[in-house]
Parts: structure tokens; sequence; C-alpha cells
């Protein structure tokens, strides 16, 4: 009997060996169930992972629908990749196939990958839990080390932020280690009024108070009526009133702005004058004569 015949008379005995069958339809059963229990727990996982998003919408801050909606389908497929590859490696010991070399030289590839790649992972997983834990969002003003401006983009990599002169700074999200988001609360808008120390104060305060009454009927960005503190100091030539108003978030530079100009107006139709420099002269010939000499 030749090589030939003797290796196909081996197949043939192995075929009609009821161990083979047995061993094959476990097999297949145990891969079957692998399967089938991976799909039910990436099912389980993606709808825990949508409800703890929706106890995030139910938050008193307000969320961003996309940036929420973006993150979701990253984590559903962060699950699926995880719970499939544990299912191919279960899979391939089942097959009788040693996944402990495998696992060692996946191990040395990403070991190598990892120090080739260092920040670029601290930056993706800084990015991610910025996006997580909602630290800012698209749109807020927010101040990172020297930057400050609006957020342009919010990456798992990079955030972008535009200065107000319109310059774009893009900032890896590992080198974020503090933020100071503008944007949460509102703000409060100062506003210092110098008044002469020739007028009469109670009268200023009075004008001042009549004129902040009005105010929140005429901008919306008022969060509630502007408030008269009193006097914050005395000058060397003017009484310093001190006003200040809640605004919405960002909006305290422009209502400061007209609230000077409001200010400025109404106290000049009431006949109450904001001091200027004031420089006086004498002639020396003047003065001899107030002498009498």
């Amino acid at each position: 009997m030749s090589f030939t015949e003797k290796s196909m008379q081996r197949i043939v005995d192995k075929l009609q060996n009821e161990d083979t069958w047995l061993n094959l339809g476990e097999g297949l059963l145990k891969i079957l169930i692998i399967l089938a229990a991976a799909n039910i727990l990436i099912r389980i996982m993606k709808v825990a992972i949508r409800n703890i998003f929706k106890l995030r919408n139910l938050s008193p801050l307000g969320t961003n629908i996309r940036r929420e909606e973006t993150l979701a389908r990253l984590l559903d497929n962060v699950v699926v990749y995880v719970i499939y590859f544990i299912a191919i490696m279960m899979i391939l010991s089942v097959m009788d196939i040693d996944v402990k070399a495998l696992l060692a030289g996946a191990g040395i590839v990403g070991l190598a990958v990892g120090f080739g790649a260092q920040s670029l992972v601290k930056d993706i997983i800084s990015g991610f839990f910025i996006i997580f834990e909602d630290q800012f969002s698209v749109g807020d003003h927010i101040r990172i080390g020297q930057f400050e401006g609006d957020v342009e983009a919010i990456g798992l990599r990079t955030t972008k932020i535009k200065n107000w002169t319109g310059e774009v700074h893009i900032v890896p999200n590992g080198s974020i280690t503090e933020v100071t988001n503008f944007s949460l609360h509102n703000s409060i808008a100062v506003v210092d009024v110098g008044i002469a120390y020739e007028e009469d104060i109670e009268k200023a305060e009075k004008v001042i108070s009549e004129l902040l009454d009005t105010l929140p009927d005429k901008y919306e960005e008022l969060v509630k009526r502007p408030d008269l503190l009193g006097i914050q100091h005395l000058g060397p030539s003017e009484v310093v009133f001190r006003i200040v108003a809640e605004t919405k978030p960002m909006m305290h530079f422009p209502v400061a702005r007209k609230l000077r100009r409001d200010v400025k107006l109404y106290l000049d139709e009431h006949g109450i004058e904001i001091p200027y420099p004031r420089m006086v002269m004498l002639s020396r010939d003047e003065q001899l004569k107030d002498t009498g000499v």
C-alpha cells in the first residue's frame, strides 16, 4: 500500500470514528454558545450605555445631544470590539489553537506601539474623559493655560479654541491639566460711576436706583435688576458708586458697556455732573496782586 493510500485510509478511519464526530459536534456547540453569549452581552451593554446617557440628559445642566450621541456610539464600538475579541480567543481555544503565542505576539507589538505613541494614547484618553465628564462643550468660553476663547471643536485628540481676535488655538487634550469654564453659570457685570463732590449724594443714589429699576425690561441679557452697592471709594475728584448686575453667561462685558452709557445719559438728564480732569492755572502777576505785593 502506497503512502497516499495510507493517508486516505487514515482520513476515512477518522471520519468513521464516532469520537471524531462527537468532538466536532461538541466544538460547534461551544462555538455557537460563545457567539450567542457574546451577542447577548453586547446588547445588554448597549442598553446600559443608553440608559446612562438618558440619566445624564435629565441632569439640571444642559448637555449637547449630538456630543452625547457621538460618545454613546464610541462606547458601543469599544464594547463590540472588546467582546468580539474575547469571543474569538475563546473560539480559537475550542479549536485547539494555541492562543498564548498569539497573545504574546500581540502583547509585544502593543508594547512597541505604546512606547512610540504614548502622547497619542494620553490625548485620546484625556479627550474621552473631557467628553464623558462634560467639562466643556462647543460654544463655551473657556481658558486653558494661556489660551482663552470659544470652543470651536472637541475631538478625542485635540480641542480647538478661537480667540476673540480670530486666532484658532489647537490644544492636545493630553496637555489639558485644568480648565476654567466661563459659560456654566451666570456672569457679573461691575460698573463704577464717579460723581462730583459738589453734587448731592443722596439725590445721585436715588436717580441711579430709578434707572436700574427700568433696565430688566430693557435688556434681556440681565437676569435680575442691577444692584447699587453704594460708595465704593473716594477718589481725588469724585465719589465712586459701584453697580453690579447679574447677566447671562459671558454677557457681562456688553451689559457693562450699556450700563455706563445709560447711567451717563440719565445723570445728564437730571443735571448731575460726572467729574472730569480740571487744571487751574495762576500767573505770577495774579499771585503777587492777591498777596498785595
